[in-house]
């Protein structure tokens, strides 16, 4: 089932408007060897301690913002956990390159195309920082912005690294936990913004279509 699911993301991926690298270049995270996630890269995030991946659907919070509801989904194999890792608009980052130690990025849900998105709304179940999918393609604003932190020596992206997202407008870093919902997303977590770092908002990038590094810049 996980490599059906992983051949439904590859399709989805190819047909993606991605022109500053050819979708030949995509290639699938080799197990035995460290990628570097770079800017176009197709991930899916686990959360370290649940294993839980990062996911959305077109399905609204019934509070809050009313905004496309973000949860974590135990599955592997579901392509709703699928997101594009996007620069910031107006920047000179292109398709390719990778991605340092403190950047901010955007998140893009793949199915969707909406952002992962954060704000001052209280999250439905323990009541901290709502995160939501928002916008599309051409309306995206400072919510959707995350600043990279990666755990440890190394100073870009890479497959095998710990990472933290931190919300830049709220300062919350992104977070899951063991608590689940039981009617619209039954079995599961949910996803919220704390306002302070801790050992369970750790994330890793998992399954996924990883782009060459460019070499040049």
């Amino acid at each position: 089932m996980a490599a059906a699911s992983f051949a439904i993301a590859l399709l989805l991926y190819l047909g993606l408007d991605l022109p500053e690298a050819s979708p030949a270049q995509s290639y699938a995270a080799d197990p035995d060897r460290v990628v570097e996630i770079t800017y176009g890269s197709v991930i899916k995030l686990m959360h370290e301690r649940t294993k839980f991946r990062l996911h959305s659907h077109d399905v609204p919070y019934g509070s809050g913002s009313g905004q496309q509801s973000v949860t974590s989904f135990p599955n592997v194999d579901d392509a709703n956990s699928f997101w594009i890792v996007r620069p910031q608009p107006d920047t000179s980052a292109k398709q390719g390159d990778p991605i340092t130690h403190g950047t901010i990025v955007r998140l893009q849900h793949m199915r969707t195309r909406k952002w992962l998105h954060s704000h001052m709304h209280a999250s439905p179940i323990t009541g901290n920082l709502e995160v939501s999918c928002f916008g599309g393609e051409n309306e995206s604003d400072t919510g959707d912005y995350w600043r990279l932190e990666i755990e440890g020596s190394g100073k870009s992206w890479r497959q095998d690294q710990r990472i933290r997202l931190r919300h830049a407008d709220t300062g919350g870093y992104l977070h899951s936990h063991d608590r689940k919902y039981t009617r619209i997303a039954g079995g599961q977590q949910e996803v919220c913004g704390v306002g302070d770092k801790r050992p369970d908002n750790v994330w890793l990038a998992a399954e996924g279509v990883y782009l060459p590094v460019n070499q040049g810049k």
